[in-house]
């Protein structure tokens, strides 16, 4: 027996791996998309601190909203935000928040 089929995945793994045979994961197209996944990677490596924050059920919404089109788990985002916005590099762009509501 292959150690392959002694592998059990749990449910999410499945989907994940149903997903990627059915071609559904899309390439990295602009190296703008590549950055921003390589530093929310960097923002997330050492995570040594918990952190709870109260926030708005709209803005945490919109957070998470972001987080899925971006392919990311929001927390990770929220750290990429904060670690830019640290080290004096976040870029503020404008997003059209009635976008992000039209998706409630």
């Amino acid at each position: 027996m292959s150690s392959r089929s002694k592998t059990r995945l749990i449910s999410s793994e499945k989907r994940i791996l149903a997903a990627y045979n059915r071609d559904e994961f899309k390439s990295i197209q602009s190296p703008e998309q590549l950055e921003n996944v390589r530093s929310a990677a960097r923002a997330t490596r050492l995570k040594d601190q918990r952190i709870n924050i109260r926030m708005s059920s709209d803005d945490l919404h919109d957070i998470r909203e972001i987080a899925r089109e971006e392919g990311l788990p929001y927390q990770s985002l929220i750290a990429s935000i904060l670690h830019k916005y640290v080290t004096g590099r976040l870029v503020e762009r404008r997003r059209d928040r009635k976008t992000l509501k039209r998706a409630r």
